[in-house]
């Protein structure tokens, strides 16, 4: 009988866990690097489904080893095991058990199998990570400038290192964009050209939908994405006298999210159906937050369509298009 491997996975090392038919888990540890890999995979017959969590990089060099072997796999996000857990009231927190929760979750929820990212998506993923780190040391050196230029007697050479680093973070971070924009205009540009069509929807923004979806692959679903994304409004509601306020869950890609978010100033100009909505919404008296949050959701589910199907923007896209 196929056995469900839980792979609890850290920087070092990752911890298996398994159950024979009838018998109790059993437990390995092995050294994350292609020496571990090699013995751990004595272990897995045909017909196995091995199961980790997404955990930042350290889960992909074995995950892509185990794919090219043609292991069933399946990564799953880390808070759906954290739930999972919880349901169960499990309070011991080692290695060893979170493998072995990681295996009873792939048992009881049997997800769906992975498949690697392309290789340009992989490459755009990786200049976004670069372009946020940088983002970040420029936001730090903007704050160090703004509190010394307080200071009356300010070091002239102190401040003078702290712009040039300033360029040359600015001059990195228009290189990266550049280097990605090559990169989907060469490999994805049918699918660039076709969101560029949706008014709201700028290069950036394109070009993150592209990575983070891996070229409209990852989701098949739009709600799926809609929730990855963080867009998913959260109902709050218990019987007749618990009523929350609705939001949305913010435990997604919040960077997406951002640049949606700031799509909507345009969108609520020129894009009819976000137009529309911004009307109706505000005839209602709702926030303009809440109306931004909804517009981008909206904007969000014409870019799945439209990279999905590789059309382009109608004005009565909303009657063409079911989502």
């Amino acid at each position: 009988m196929c056995k469900v491997i839980g792979i609890d996975i850290s920087k070092a090392s990752f911890d298996v866990s398994f159950q024979e038919k009838g018998e109790k888990f059993s437990f390995f540890k092995f050294e994350n690097k292609a020496q571990g890999f090699k013995k751990f995979s004595n272990l897995i017959e045909e017909g196995d489904h091995c199961i980790m969590e997404a955990t930042g990089p350290y889960y992909l060099s074995l995950a892509h080893y185990l794919f090219e072997k043609g292991v069933k796999i399946s990564v799953v996000n880390p808070l759906q095991v954290k739930h999972f857990v919880r349901m169960r009231m499990v309070k011991a927190k080692t290695d060893k058990k979170d493998a072995q929760m990681i295996a009873m979750y792939g048992q009881s929820e049997q997800p769906g199998l992975w498949h690697p990212d392309e290789k340009y998506v992989t490459q755009l993923q990786q200049n976004h990570t670069a372009i946020e780190g940088l983002q970040k040391q420029l936001t730090m050196l903007n704050n160090q400038l703004e509190a010394f230029s307080q200071i009356p007697d300010a070091d002239k050479e102190v401040m003078k290192a702290l712009k040039s680093l300033q360029k040359t973070i600015r001059l990195k971070i228009a290189t990266l964009e550049k280097r990605m924009l090559e990169i989907v205009k060469k490999h994805y540009g049918a699918t660039f050209s076709s969101l560029n069509t949706i008014p709201g929807i700028g290069p950036k923004t394109a070009i993150m939908l592209i990575a983070i979806t891996n070229n409209f692959k990852k989701f098949n679903d739009i709600k799926k994405l809609s929730a990855y994304v963080g867009l998913a409004p959260r109902v709050y509601e218990s019987g007749s006298s618990v009523k929350g306020k609705g939001h949305v869950t913010k435990m997604g890609n919040k960077y997406l999210r951002k640049l949606l978010y700031m799509c909507t100033w345009t969108a609520k100009k020129y894009n009819a159906q976000c137009k529309q909505m911004h009307e109706r919404l505000s005839a209602k008296g709702k926030p303009e937050k809440v109306i931004k949050i909804a517009m981008a959701n909206k904007l969000l589910r014409q870019a799945f369509a439209i990279g999905t199907n590789l059309g382009q923007y109608e004005k009565n896209y909303q009657k063409i298009l079911v989502f």
